[in-house]
């Protein structure tokens, strides 16, 4: 007994050890911790270690990953500024060139109501500063701002809020709370899309209006209200352009239960149910990761990380809306400075959570991947956010979220860069578009390259144009003659019409046929293990029709049933081995 006791200890004793020490130079184990809990530091691991387990003890989101979802096949690289501050023109083109130049196609930027319609319904004159500027319009800025982004090809998302003095009950309201009458905002939305029509096409409506103080400082947040505004302008946008994309206000996350901050998912049941689901085209929440990193898989209610559009995603399919995608309005990692780094008090210093530069550098295209293999409802992603036109702010901890300094002047006509800024540039000038697990549009997909005959005037390929096609899964079907994609998954289904395409599959060619009138669902390719798959379709020279109809690819992609397969072996191994010294011992 003796023997037996003292070898199982020396085994224990010899496990631990080495567990002890692959810990701390980053071995197996603690890559494995690290891609289920996001954290870093040993003790940390081991406890979100213990909590991951705990998904094994509760009902985990269902999110119906395989099914058309508009909206969600966008290029997703987008980013967070306040070009409304900044006076000097050069400083807004600036930045939209060095946000260009690094490869984001989006800007999510305010249009806000208290600096439009400054001074009275219906007035779109600025007469702030008369002595200095005179009376000028209100919309000079913003038309900049809209010019520039064309130039630059970058597309608006136009955040609209923060009313008027004049359209709230009373100054105590604070500067972000509703108006009292809600038909003044509508109209000032609708001023806002007539004059932008046909430039910009994506409009959020308010910001966090779960939590204190983006819905005031005198009312409660009230989703039901929330969901009037919503609704009311989601109608009257969608009566001047029905190509108008409305997303809704961005969910704070939070656990809180109070009047003045309400949990994310009992205020989205809430909108729900006041009938919210009518009124808008994609679904916004914020996707910050606060103390841990962005693999993190702990799926707890009442903890936030980067994980919880899982259970929005879950509320959405139980509602109807699996067709709609989530986009993360605001992104990012808190590289806020310690007490021994900045003495010097800064408000509210941990409360986005802390990470060193060097971590959120990392941490923000790790999250993009993620966001791009394992969740096909979450289409653009902006980050929080370029720069500040100053440092003032610096006392803040939001000030820490910054990609760039806010440093620009005559002599230094540049923002410098700071290291998740210098991590994006290059991560984005190396990725390759890849269509991952999901049902994507072809033709409406970044990464799907469908291609019309014939050349442009400059010589390049024509993008195949999407046509209304009866039976087809996002109602339009592009008409190609083309397309050229890589994929990556365990499996490929193309869903197609015609007579005719060339499978060219890493080099492999292979001829499907089918009669022209019904729309067929092509295996492209099934495999084991998930892998890289580059693909081309092409009609044959002989074919008969000149182009075919293209409606989506499906990827498949089954890692998960291979990790716990895996799981399962290596339990059944340590079974066996234990068992067999056991036997030894006796």
């Amino acid at each position: 007994m003796t023997r037996r006791i003292a070898l199982f200890a020396g085994i224990a004793l010899a496990l631990a050890v080495g567990l002890l020490l692959d810990l701390r130079f980053r071995g197996l184990a603690w890559q494995f911790l690290w891609s289920v809990t996001g954290e870093e530091d040993v003790l940390a691991q081991v406890r979100g270690g213990a909590e991951w387990l705990g998904n094994l003890t509760r009902p985990q989101p269902s999110f119906a990953p395989i099914v058309p979802i508009d909206h969600a096949g966008q290029r997703p690289y987008g980013i967070n500024t306040f070009l409304q501050l900044e006076p000097d023109p050069n400083k807004v083109e600036r930045q939209l060139a060095q946000i260009s130049g690094i490869g984001f196609g989006w800007i999510r930027q305010e249009f806000p109501w208290e600096d439009i319609e400054i001074h009275a319904k219906g007035d779109f004159e600025d007469r702030r500063n008369v002595e200095v500027l005179g009376v000028i319009s209100a919309w000079d800025k913003y038309d900049r701002i809209v010019g520039l982004a064309e130039q630059y090809d970058i597309q608006i998302q136009a955040r609209l809020s923060n009313p008027p003095r004049w359209a709230q009950l009373s100054p105590e309201a604070g500067d972000m709370a509703p108006p009292t009458d809600i038909q003044d905002y509508v109209d000032y939305a609708v001023a806002v899309a007539e004059r932008y029509k046909g430039r910009i096409h994506h409009y959020q409506i308010w910001n966090e209006p779960n939590i204190y103080p983006e819905w005031g400082d005198l009312e409660p947040v009230n989703a039901e209200r929330y969901t009037e505004l919503l609704c009311r302008t989601h109608d009257a946008l969608k009566a001047i352009d029905p190509d108008i994309v409305i997303i809704s206000g961005a969910l704070a996350p939070t656990v809180s239960l109070t009047e003045r901050d309400l949990n994310d998912f009992i205020f989205l049941e809430r909108m729900y149910a006041a009938g919210a689901g009518a009124c808008f085209d994609v679904l916004s929440m914020q996707g910050y990761g606060l103390n841990s990193g962005p693999t993190d898989r702990r799926m707890r209610p009442t903890t936030v990380n980067i994980s919880r559009n899982l259970y929005i995603r879950e509320m959405m399919v139980r509602h109807g809306d699996a067709h709609k995608p989530i986009w993360l309005s605001e992104a990012a990692w808190n590289s806020v400075p310690s007490e021994a780094e900045h003495p010097e008090p800064i408000d509210a210093r941990y409360n986005f959570g802390q990470v060193t530069q060097d971590q959120a550098a990392r941490y923000m295209p790790m999250l993009y991947e993620r966001a791009k293999r394992e969740w096909p409802w979450v289409g653009v992603i902006n980050y929080w956010f370029f720069t500040l036109p100053d440092d003032s702010r610096s006392d803040e901890s939001m000030y820490y979220f910054r990609m760039a300094e806010p440093d620009y002047s005559d002599a230094k006509p540049s923002y410098t860069p700071l290291p998740v800024y210098e991590a994006m540039r290059d991560y984005l000038a190396t990725v390759t578009p890849t269509v991952y697990q999901g049902v994507h549009q072809v033709g409406a997909h970044y990464a799907i390259g469908a291609y019309a005959d014939g050349l442009t005037p400059e010589g390049g390929r024509i993008g195949a144009p999407l046509v209304e096609a009866e039976g087809a899964q996002f109602g339009t079907a592009a008409q190609a003659v083309e397309l050229n994609f890589d994929a990556y998954g365990t499996g490929a289904v193309l869903r197609w019409r015609g007579e005719r395409i060339v499978v060219v599959l890493n080099g492999e060619d292979t001829v499907y046929t089918s009669d022209g009138q019904r729309w067929e669902e092509t295996a492209l390719c099934t495999c084991v293990v998930p892998q890289a798959l580059s693909l081309q379709i092409v009609l044959p020279s002989s074919a008969p029709a000149p182009v075919a109809l293209f409606d989506s690819l499906t990827v498949y992609d089954h890692t998960d049933r291979l990790v716990w397969a895996g799981l399962a072996v290596g339990a059944v191994l340590v079974g066996l081995i234990a068992l067999a010294l056991w036997r030894r011992a006796r």
